[in-house]
């Protein structure tokens, strides 16, 4: 007897990171000294007081229980106050925000609650795998659209308005953007609310990065009308190195948050209490918890761009963001450089091909290694 798994499977194959790092972990275990610059996870601590916050709780009368599916109130209201500071956005504690664990749950929970079978999702090419697996779990299908250096990785409205836009639900975008660290202009935000307003299509933007590296931080909410026709995903993960916490947020108006809270409320039971006590404090962080991180993340950018001049790669000095997105000499396939790079050097990079067929002859180097690291890095190449 065979028991088989969903037809749904057949359509997504397991993230490349999952297969990719228990290939480098055998190369370790083979006594290989692998270098990851591969994959975005912070290696710097959190918060000190985040962490004290979480261990304190741990004694609250409350801290074991089931947790309510909005999230605590104080939670909510600290991510209303951080909009309001740090992107000049003003949002309801009570309606307009639901804190996620982590956000890339969002992405399903989004998804789940706008898609039926069927229905069409415009996903970026270059970017986020997640936003076309998820869609076709649904059996919803992702329509990929092109971005590209000429155009500086944002979209053409033109090319986008050619599309057969029937059954178009959502649209995927990230600024700034994963991976190519590229930040969207005014313009571009008018534009897109304009086409989500025009086609009746939810604007869904993913900003997990918009600290790191980043002179002016930026949310979709600010424009006019966004809250008609967009929702924003937004994360604890690399602004305050809590990956592995899994806090996040979704923010917009009441009625599609509503819509996703539906969809939540039946697939968990509410974060964890010390989790939400020890993001509350995270999130009050003042200016030189962001200065501070950043002046890591500079020094260490600066080496990775050595590392890649001395690898025959050129890169935007402009770019923001967790890593460097470098272009390949002409001719050079990415994923036969990567593996040429692991197998010669023992550095494990990204090829860029793993983010779409546009990422084919770039490679994105990951932040998340300390300066000694990238420089024994830079020693081998």
């Amino acid at each position: 007897m065979m028991i088989e798994v969903a037809k749904r499977l057949q359509s997504v194959q397991e993230y490349y990171f999952s297969k990719k790092l228990r290939e480098v972990a055998l190369l370790k275990a083979q006594g290989k000294p692998i270098i990851n610059l591969g994959i975005g996870s912070p290696d710097l601590e959190p918060p000190f007081k985040a962490t004290m916050l979480l261990q304190d709780s741990l004694i609250d009368e409350k801290a074991h229980q089931y947790q309510s599916y909005q999230g605590l109130p104080e939670l909510r209201e600290g991510i209303s106050d951080f909009y309001k500071n740090h992107y000049n956005v003003n949002l309801s504690a009570q309606t307009e925000v639901l804190p996620l664990m982590g956000s890339k749950e969002g992405i399903m929970h989004i998804s789940m609650a706008f898609l039926n079978k069927g229905d069409k999702v415009l996903v970026p090419n270059p970017g986020y795998p997640t936003y076309a697996s998820v869609t076709k779990l649904l059996e919803a299908k992702p329509i990929y659209y092109d971005l590209n250096e000429k155009d500086n990785w944002l979209p053409d409205f033109i090319a986008l308005e050619r599309l057969d836009l029937k059954r178009v639900k959502i649209m995927w975008i990230n600024y700034p953007h994963m991976p190519t660290g590229v930040n969207a202009t005014n313009k571009f935000y008018d534009r897109v609310i304009a086409f989500g307003k025009r086609h009746d299509i939810l604007i869904v933007n993913d900003n997990p990065y918009s600290f790191i590296l980043n002179e002016k931080p930026i949310s979709i909410l600010r424009y006019k009308n966004a809250k008609n026709v967009c929702l924003e995903l937004n994360s604890l993960s690399k602004t305050f190195n809590m990956a592995g916490w899994r806090v996040g947020m979704l923010v917009g108006n009441y009625d599609f948050v509503n819509a996703v809270l539906r969809v939540k409320s039946n697939m968990d039971s509410g974060m964890f209490y010390g989790i939400q006590k020890g993001a509350i404090e995270a999130l009050k962080c003042s200016d030189m918890w962001f200065k501070s991180l950043n002046s890591v993340y500079k020094k260490r950018r600066e080496l990775i761009w050595k590392l890649a001049e001395n690898l025959n790669c050129i890169y935007d000095k402009d770019a923001t963001g967790l890593f460097v997105w470098a272009k390949l000499p002409p001719h050079i396939k990415s994923e036969e450089f990567t593996d040429l790079v692991l197998k010669e050097h023992s550095i494990f990079i990204t090829p860029g091909t793993v983010f779409g067929s546009n990422g084919e002859g770039y490679v994105r180097f990951s932040l998340c290694a300390s300066e000694e690291v990238i420089e024994e890095a830079i020693a081998r190449v």
